[in-house]
């Protein structure tokens, strides 16, 4: 059977489409400012690290009475961590990272406050810094334990194949360069209560840690998040440190307090995307089957844990991608050092994971001569005796083989790369090249826990509803998706669903908005809640359909005759929610208005509302043995991309990129294809442009627009392809599968083709102008650095 195309459907409009082109949608800094508002300032060490010796506020007394200044003691708990509690939310004794704040300061007026952040003076005793993985490995400084994932003789395939390769592929961080920077606002509410507004991407942990950092209770505490101007992984948990900051003025001075990060301060205080050192062993037969792979991952988690443990955890079940490892020992250890602690991004580990393996098939391939494409279809998964992982859990599906070789089919992969072998011009600037990548990414949360949601759906007797989750909102359409999921369930247009913005008193206890796992957690929550609502209303329905109108309690009420209906006996038939009517299944012509159900449902003292709870089932991995299924299912998706570089300036144009997904049934088509290509660009940004520079200090330099470069229009491919392979997915109660992060994974086909068109093994990440140039002639730098 040929494998069919999904046509593409329209869903609902982006829920804040109409907002974001008029202007009017809301973010933290955009609430009106209330009276007595003050606006927070932070002062923060310019060393990577060092011991704080003094403190001097004396320039800034003539101020006292309209500034307020705040360090550690002012706050009930100072450490704090979402793994390991091996952070400050401010500087004691000694500072970490260049950007670890010291002082917290707010002031009536903007003006006093920038003129005291440039007048307090901190005076440092400068130690020594550890600044590189490379040094961190030399001085055993590291975060957590190191982790394994094993199975098969792996020494036994690499001492005994036909062929053996190694190599170290250095992979930077990137930026989040969310639009909306760091921000937060925090309300001292009548009886005690603080309202944090955060723009964060985990509203529990923002509550959790705003009571603890200054001695609350939690029921004292609410956060409240409407929706954030992207986030990406980077307001995952560091976002909790400025609602912390906020909280803590607002607490003590007891009005509402302001704090909002400009883009230069927020690039160089937050942590990044993890830098990574991989190194591979790999082990393969004549034709490019893999026999066996021993890999060891270092990654730089900076001055604290933060997230790192987790995200190598990811990267270490990642790095098979799409192939299947008979024999296979995979090590990872997170270091410490004097770099701002890095967080979540966008795919968390799971880049770095699959960025090890696609390089080191770019490197059978350029040993054995052979076309990659053909290296990666050898070692690809397949049923029935290729589809197990080597943390144990099965690839299930065969889609893989077809992702391939349906995109190698619809892009012409093959004639396209033998005309660019037959049209090479030796005497052209640009080199020509071509390359096809796979990504197989698990969707759920590796830590167990994590792996639930819960949901309040209300129905008001209008025949519309508000629906609460713990999702939050920022840029991807989730809200736009769950009120899609609830209106398909009742058979009503998307417009009469009402997704509120998401709070910690009507949702508790929730898991942050990450993992791609916003939909899947929180709408099928809300699709649990509303089965109860449509039996309760469906036996409603049946109550009513074969009584006299005039006998329905909204019609008995007045003289007072009303007498509660028989509604709660055991259905007899299916009832259909369509249109906006109900009937009973093969009687459509029998059939009750929704709001006349809801209304009588009302009169008769029946519950409208209702609260689901979902958990993912089937989660066993075990981090301490490194087996055990650790996803509830795998998103997956070929790209195949065609670029041209430049032999003299290094510069890439992508002419052409085609993408073909599995994501089972979309709930919102146009909403996926946007969430593709955003994320094959971010990533395609990643792995060519976007380059963080610090000096010799740990300071970073590309701190702005002018020196950090994201993609621009320019950078898009010429020619932009994207389609979905029409699946099924059984394993969420949507049927869909997640697209957040997958697609990012795609723009390594970008990377590979680059290596491609300029005939080497192995690139950095990202490839920029300058590695590009280095990697073509290299005895020239070499020559040039010797003579400095």
């Amino acid at each position: 059977m040929q494998p069919s195309i999904l046509k593409g459907t329209h869903g609902a409009a982006h829920e804040s489409a109409r907002g974001h082109v008029q202007g009017t949608a809301e973010y933290v800094d955009d609430r009106p400012r209330e009276a007595r508002e003050l606006t927070v300032g932070l002062i923060w060490s310019p060393h990577a690290h060092a011991r704080i010796l003094s403190i001097d506020v004396s320039r800034v007394q003539k101020w006292a009475d309209r500034l307020w200044i705040f360090d550690y003691k002012a706050l009930a708990h100072n450490t704090w961590g979402s793994i390991f509690q091996d952070q400050c939310f401010l500087a004691q004794d000694v500072v970490h990272f260049v950007g670890e704040v010291v002082l917290v300061v707010a002031a009536e007026d903007p003006a006093i406050l920038s003129a005291a952040l440039k007048a307090i003076r901190i005076e440092y005793e400068v130690l020594p810094a550890i600044l590189s993985i490379e040094e961190a490995v030399a001085q055993q400084s590291f975060i957590g334990v190191e982790r394994t994932i094993a199975r098969g003789d792996w020494q036994k395939g690499l001492e005994t194949a036909p062929h053996r390769l190694q190599g170290r592929v250095p992979i930077d961080g990137a930026d989040h360069f969310y639009l909306e920077n760091q921000a937060a606002i925090a309300y001292p509410r009548d009886g005690g209560i603080l309202e944090i507004h955060s723009s964060t991407q985990h509203p529990t942990e923002v509550q959790h840690l705003v009571a603890e950092a200054l001695g609350l209770p939690q029921k004292d505490v609410v956060c409240t998040v409407k929706r954030l101007g992207g986030g990406f992984g980077g307001k995952e948990t560091q976002a909790a440190l400025f609602a912390v900051f906020a909280a803590m003025v607002a607490k003590v001075c007891q009005r509402p307090a302001r704090l909002v990060l400009d883009k230069d301060t927020d690039m160089m205080i937050t942590g990044k995307r993890n830098p990574f050192q991989v190194h591979y062993d790999i082990a393969f037969r004549d034709d490019g089957e893999i026999v066996a792979l021993d890999a060891l991952l270092y990654s730089d988690g900076g001055a604290c844990a933060d997230l790192s443990t987790a995200i190598m955890e990811r990267a270490l079940t990642h790095v098979d991608n799409a192939y299947f490892l008979p024999a296979v020992r995979i090590r990872g250890q997170v270091c410490r050092t004097h770099i701002h602690p890095h967080t979540a991004f966008r795919g968390f580990g799971g880049p770095k994971g699959v960025a090890l393996i696609e390089q080191a098939i770019e490197a059978i391939a350029h040993h054995l001569r052979l076309d990659p494409y053909d290296v990666r279809l050898r070692n690809v998964y397949r049923h029935p005796h290729r589809n197990t992982t080597p943390y144990g859990q099965v690839v299930e599906g065969d889609a893989l083989p077809v992702l391939f070789e349906t995109l190698a089919e619809r892009c012409e992969y093959k004639a396209r790369r033998q005309q660019l072998l037959e049209s090479a011009d030796p005497k052209s600037p640009w080199l020509r090249g071509i390359s096809m990548t796979a990504v197989k990414f698990g969707i759920s949360f590796i830590t167990r826990f994590l792996n639930q949601g819960n949901a309040l759906v209300i129905l008001h007797q209008d025949g519309t509803f508000q629906v609460s989750t713990g999702a939050v909102e920022m840029g991807q359409g989730v809200q736009t998706k769950i009120g899609s999921l609830v209106a398909a369930e009742f058979g009503v247009d998307p417009d009469q669903v009402r997704v509120m913005p998401t709070q910690t008193d009507k949702n508790a206890n929730t898991s942050a908005t990450a993992a791609s796992s916003g939909t899947d957690l929180n709408g099928s929550a809300a699709l649990v809640a509303c089965r109860p609502l449509k039996e309760r209303l469906s036996k409603v329905f049946a109550a009513l359909i074969d009584l006299d109108p005039e006998l329905w309690p909204t019609r008995t009420i007045g003289p007072g005759t009303q007498a509660d209906m028989v509604w709660d006996k055991p259905l007899a038939y299916p009832v259909v929610f369509e249109g906006g009517r109900v009937y009973a299944a093969g009687h459509p012509e029998r059939f009750l208005s929704l709001v006349d159900v809801i209304r009588e449902a009302y009169f008769n003292r029946v519950s409208l509302s209702e609260y689901g709870f979902y958990k993912v089932d089937g989660l066993d991995f075990n981090k301490v043995t490194g087996q055990g299924n650790a996803f509830l299912y795998y998103s997956q998706g070929t790209a195949c991309s065609e670029v041209i570089v430049n032999r003299f300036t290094g510069e890439v144009k992508v002419l052409r990129s085609d993408i073909l997904m599995d994501l089972g049934r979309p709930i919102n088509y146009d909403l996926e294809m946007g969430q593709i290509r955003g994320a094959f660009v971010q990533g395609l940004g990643w792995v060519t442009s976007e380059q963080l520079v610090y000096d010799g200090q740990g300071r970073l330099l590309t701190h702005a627009p002018s020196t950090y470069k994201i993609p621009s229009v320019h950078d898009i491919p010429r020619d932009f392809r994207a389609e979905l392979l029409e699946t099924d997915n059984p394993r969420t109660l949507h049927r869909g599968k997640a697209v957040g992060e997958p697609p990012l994974l795609l723009s390594f086909s970008v990377w590979t083709a680059i290596m491609n068109a300029i005939k080497v093994s192995s690139l950095p990440i990202p490839a920029s102008r300058e590695r590009i140039l280095r990697a073509l002639y290299p005895d020239t730098f070499a020559k040039w650095e010797k003579a400095r």
